[in-house]
C-alpha cells in the first residue's frame, strides 16, 4: 500500500500552542439541563399499534401457546358424556284476578299481580321449580325407573370413589331424584317479556323432552286448581258471611220502624222529613225576599235624594223619551217664531200653550215613577217581616224534633249499611259461584318440546373456541410481560421515543440481507479480498465501498445523509463523534462504513478528503482494518512527538479513494490526561481546517471519560445503538450525560437491527442487488 503523506505543511507549534490564560475548550453549548442522570423517566403507556408489533415480533411463542389452549379444550372434552336438551317455551299471561270483582271479596287476593307484571313472572318462574310440582312430574314419568344409577350419581360422588374417600350418608330415592331434577332443570325469563323458557338436560333426548312437556302440562293443571280452589273458599266465606248481615239488616229495620211511630215522624222521603223540608223552603224564600227588600230600598232611596229626572227609571222609560223630544222640538218652533213674531201674536201663544201643557205632563209622569218605587220598597218590606216571622216559628218547631230526628237518622244509616252490605255480598256470592265453574287458566304453551337430535354439550366447536381464546390471551399476557421485562431497543423509532433524539438511521444486520458480506478494495483494476494481518477478511466494517449494490451499504449511505442534513441553518457538523454505550456495539463498523460513504462523494462535491481518527486509544482497530501500520498516531501527537517521516506523515491514505486515517499511536500514556490538554483542541482545530469532515471512532462512553471529552471538542456526537442488546436506561444515561457536559447529540444510530424479528421491512427489499 501506498502510504504517502497528505499534508504539505506541518504546523511546527503543533503540540505547544501558547498559552493565552484562557481555556483552550470551546465555550460550553447551552441544552436542556438535567438534575440528576439517575433518575430516567420512563415513556408512556404502550398504544395499540406497539402491542400489535409486540405480538408480529413473537408470533411463534403466540401461535404455540394458542395450539396448546386447542389442544387442552380437546383433550378435555372428548371423554366428557353427551348431553341433550329440550325446550319448551311459555307465557305468563295477565290473569283477570278483578274478573266480577272477585279480587275485592277474595281473602287472600294478591294485589302486586297486575300492577307488577314481572314479579309475576319471576314468582310463576320459581313454582316452575318448587318441590311438590318436581314431584309430581317425577311421579308421572315414573323416573325412579327410568333414570339410571350413573345418571343419579353427582360427580361429588364419582370423585371421591376415585379418590377414594369415604361416602357421605347415603340419601333416600326421593332426595337423589329431586337433586338431579333440580340440577338438570334450568329455567329463565326473557326480559321485558312474559316468556318463561324451560329446558332439561338429560343423557336420554326422549327423556329430556317427555320432562319438559309434562312439567309444562302439571304447571298448567296446577295453576287452574289452585284458582278453582281459592274461588271456592272465596264462595263459602261470602256465603257465611251473607247469612249474618241479614240478621242484621232485619233487626235494624224492625227498631226504625218502631221508632218513628213512637215519635210521631213524618218523612216524605227517604231523606227528609216534612218539618224539615217546609223549613228549607222557607229559609230559601227569606233569603230571596231580604235580597229583593235591599234592591228596592236602594232604589227608594236613591230616588228621595236625586232629582226626579236623573233617575235611571225616567232615563230608561219609553214615553218619557216621548215627552222629552216632543218638548224639545216645541221649544225649537217657540224660539223660531219669538225671532220673528211678538208674544202677543197668536202663533206664538198656540205654541207656548202646548209647550206648558207637554211640561205638566211630563212632571206628572216623574211623579209616578217615583211613588212605585216607594209602593214595591215598603211591599217588599212587609213581605219580608212575614216570611221572617213564620221562619222562626218553624225554627223552633224543628229545635224541639231535633234530637228526635237525629236518634231516627242513625237507626236509619245502620238499615241502610248493613242493606248494602247485604246487596254486595249477594252479589259476590252469585259472582263466586259462576267463576268457580270456570276451568281459566293464564299459562299458554309457546313451544312443545321435541326430543333433540344432538347434544348440546359437550360441544367441540365451543370449547375449541374457548381453548382458543384462553390461549391467546394467556399468550398475548405471556408475551407483552415478557417484551416488558426486555429493557433494551429493538426497532426503530424507538431510540427516538426514549431518549427523545433524532434518529439518523437504521442499520440492518449482515444476517437480514441474506448475502455474504465480504470486504474487497480497489488495487488497479482488480477486487481483492482485504484481510487484516491476522488474515481474517474484513466484511461489515468496508461493506459501504466494497459492496456498493448491497441494502447494508445503502443503509450507511442513508444515515449520513441523516448527519449531513443535522446542521442548524445549513451548518452541518465538520467534526463528529462516534461512540457507544457499551462495547460491541458496532460503533467502529458505523464509524468505518461512514467515513467511506463520505469518501465516495468524489472530488468534484468534496473538495477537501475525509480524516478517520481512531480516538479508541485502548483497543483500537482502525489500523487493523485498513491495513496501516500503528508505531505512530493520536496518543503521539497529543504527546508532542514528531512524525517519525516528518510533519508529512502525521496521517496515512487508505488505500480508498478521499478516505485518510490517523491511528490510535503506540502510547501507553495516561489517555484522560492526554484528551484534557490543550494539544487536543489545537489539533481538532487544525484538522477541521485541513479537511472537509472529521470522523472520531471513540470508546465507549459509560464508564470511560474518553468520548465525553471529545464531544466538547467536536460538533457533535452520534450514539450508536445496538438492537437487542443496548439497554434503554444505559442509553438513557449516556445521553443525559452529555447533554449535562453542554456536548450536542445529533442523533442515534441502531445497529445489527434485524427487520425479520420486528416485522418491519425497509424498502430496500423491493429492489434487486447485483
Amino acid at each position: 500500500m501506498d502510504n504517502g503523506p497528505l499534508l504539505d505543511d506541518a504546523d511546527q507549534n503543533l503540540g505547544t500552542p501558547k498559552a493565552t490564560g484562557t481555556s483552550l475548550l470551546p465555550p460550553r453549548r447551552q441544552y436542556l439541563e438535567v438534575s440528576s442522570p439517575e433518575v430516567f423517566e420512563e415513556p408512556g403507556p404502550a398504544l395499540l399499534p406497539e402491542y400489535l408489533q409486540i405480538i408480529r415480533r413473537r408470533k411463534g411463542t403466540l401461535i404455540l401457546i394458542v395450539f396448546l389452549g386447542l389442544l387442552t379444550s380437546v383433550l378435555l372434552t372428548l371423554p366428557q358424556t353427551p348431553i341433550y336438551q329440550a325446550r319448551a317455551s311459555i307465557e305468563i299471561q295477565n290473569l283477570n284476578e278483578n274478573f266480577l270483582n272477585m279480587r275485592n271479596v277474595s281473602p287472600n287476593s294478591d294485589d302486586g299481580g297486575s300492577s307488577a307484571p314481572e314479579s309475576d313472572v319471576q314468582t310463576q318462574a320459581k313454582i316452575l321449580q318448587s318441590e311438590s310440582l318436581l314431584e309430581r312430574v317425577a311421579a308421572k314419568l315414573d323416573l325412579e325407573k327410568k333414570l339410571s344409577p350413573g345418571e343419579g350419581s353427582s360427580r361429588l360422588s364419582a370423585w371421591r370413589k376415585a379418590l377414594g374417600l369415604p361416602e357421605k350418608r347415603q340419601a333416600s330415592t326421593r332426595e337423589k331424584i329431586l337433586t338431579l331434577v333440580t340440577n338438570n332443570l334450568k329455567i329463565s325469563t326473557a326480559p321485558d317479556t312474559r316468556l318463561v323458557e324451560i329446558r332439561y338436560d338429560s343423557t336420554d333426548p326422549q327423556l329430556a323432552a317427555d320432562f319438559a312437556n309434562t312439567l309444562t302440562t302439571e304447571f298448567i293443571q296446577q295453576n287452574v286448581e289452585s284458582h278453582f280452589k281459592a274461588t271456592q273458599q272465596t264462595g263459602e266465606w261470602l256465603t257465611k258471611q251473607m247469612d249474618d248481615v241479614r240478621i242484621k239488616l232485619e233487626k235494624s229495620e224492625d227498631e226504625l220502624q218502631g221508632y218513628a211511630q213512637a215519635s210521631g215522624l213524618l218523612f216524605m222521603s227517604e231523606q227528609d222529613n216534612v218539618a224539615e223540608q217546609k223549613l228549607r223552603q222557607l229559609q230559601e224564600e227569606l233569603s230571596t225576599a231580604q235580597a229583593d227588600r235591599v234592591a228596592k230600598q236602594a232604589k227608594y232611596e236613591l230616588a228621595s235624594t236625586e232629582p226626579s229626572e236623573s233617575l235611571p227609571e225616567v232615563l230608561d222609560d219609553a214615553a218619557l223619551k216621548d215627552y222629552q223630544v216632543k218638548l224639545t222640538d216645541l221649544r225649537r218652533q217657540l224660539a223660531e217664531l219669538s225671532s220673528s213674531l211678538t208674544p202677543a201674536h197668536p202663533a206664538v201663544k198656540k205654541v207656548q200653550a202646548q209647550l206648558s201643557t207637554l211640561e205638566a205632563a211630563l212632571d206628572k209622569e216623574r211623579t209616578n215613577v217615583t211613588e212605585r218605587i216607594r209602593d214595591e220598597f215598603q211591599s217588599a218590606e212587609r213581605r219580608e217581616h212575614l216570611l221572617a216571622a213564620n221562619y222562626a216559628v218553624q225554627a223552633r218547631l224543628m229545635t224541639e224534633q231535633a234530637a228526635q230526628v237525629t236518634h231516627y237518622n242513625i237507626l236509619k244509616r245502620e238499615v241502610d249499611t248493613n242493606r248494602q252490605l247485604y246487596d254486595s255480598m249477594l252479589h259476590n256470592v252469585q259472582e263466586a259461584g259462576m267463576t268457580s265453574a270456570l276451568q281459566a287458566s293464564n299459562i299458554r304453551v309457546v313451544d312443545q318440546a321435541e326430543p333433540p337430535t344432538r347434544p348440546y354439550k359437550p360441544s367441540i366447536v365451543l370449547n375449541s373456541a374457548l381453548g382458543l381464546l384462553a390461549g391467546a390471551f394467556f399468550g398475548v399476557a405471556f408475551i407483552v410481560v415478557q417484551e416488558r421485562a426486555d429493557r433494551t431497543i429493538h426497532a426503530p423509532g424507538e431510540s427516538m421515543t426514549y431518549l427523545d433524539v433524532p434518529e439518523l438511521g437504521a442499520i440492518p444486520s449482515a444476517k437480514a440481507t441474506r448475502s455474504r458480506l465480504v470486504g474487497y478494495y480497489h488495487n488497479g483494476n482488480s477486487l481483492e479480498t482485504k484481510k487484516s494481518k491476522s488474515g481474517n477478511p474484513w466484511g461489515v466494517e468496508l461493506v459501504t465501498s466494497n459492496k456498493k449494490p448491497s441494502i447494508l451499504a445503502d443503509a450507511f449511505r442513508a444515515t449520513l445523509t441523516s448527519i449531513l442534513y443535522s446542521g442548524d441553518n445549513g451548518n452541518r457538523p465538520r467534526i463528529i463523534v462516534i461512540t457507544s454505550t457499551n462495547p460491541e456495539e458496532g460503533k467502529t463498523t458505523v464509524a468505518c462504513n461512514l467515513a467511506l460513504a463520505l469518501a465516495e462523494i468524489g472530488p468534484s462535491v468534496l473538495m477537501q478528503s475525509v480524516l478517520l481518527v481512531d480516538g479508541d486509544l485502548r483497543r483500537p482497530r482502525l489500523h487493523e482494518i485498513f491495513g496501516v501500520p500503528n508505531q505512530w498516531g493520536l496518543a503521539d501527537l497529543l504527546e508532542g512527538k514528531t512524525p517519525p517521516n516528518g510533519c508529512e506523515g502525521m496521517v496515512y491514505k487508505t488505500g480508498f479513494r478521499n478516505l485518510n486515517l490517523l491511528p490510535s499511536g503506540s502510547s501507553t500514556a495516561n489517555v484522560a490526561a492526554l484528551l484534557h490538554s490543550p494539544r487536543a483542541f489545537a489539533f481538532l482545530n487544525r484538522m477541521r481546517q485541513e479537511f472537509h469532515t472529521v470522523i472520531i471512532d471513540a470508546p465507549p462512553m459509560l464508564n470511560m471519560p474518553d468520548a465525553r471529552v471529545l464531544g466538547r471538542l467536536a460538533d457533535g456526537v452520534v450514539l450508536v445503538v445496538r438492537s437487542a442488546e443496548t439497554m434503554r436506561d444505559a442509553a438513557l444515561a449516556a445521553k443525559q450525560r452529555l447533554t449535562e457536559d453542554g456536548t450536542r447529540v445529533l442523533g442515534t444510530i441502531l445497529n445489527q437491527w434485524d427487520p425479520r424479528t420486528t416485522n418491519q421491512h425497509t424498502s430496500g427489499y423491493g429492489y434487486k442487488y447485483y
